[in-house]
């Protein structure tokens, strides 16, 4: 899987807009935006961020140590 599409999934799992993941990771509407779309990939700081989301709220990918 690749990683825009772990990060629309993680999205998906929360219920949230890519406005609410944005504020929820500290990053702007548009970060995310080009995240999903495949146009940049994150951070090591947004990676870890995103980890650090997944753990709050109990969510495992298998995939997700290999992309993010």
């Amino acid at each position: 899987m690749k990683s825009s599409q772990m990060i629309k999934e993680i999205r998906t799992f929360l219920h949230v807009s890519q406005s609410e993941l944005a504020e929820k990771l500290g990053v702007s509407f548009a970060t995310v935006n080009r995240w999903e779309k495949g146009r940049c990939e994150p951070s090591q700081i947004a990676i870890q961020a995103v980890r650090n989301l997944c753990d709050r709220n109990s969510i495992d990918f298998p995939d997700m140590k290999k992309i993010l």
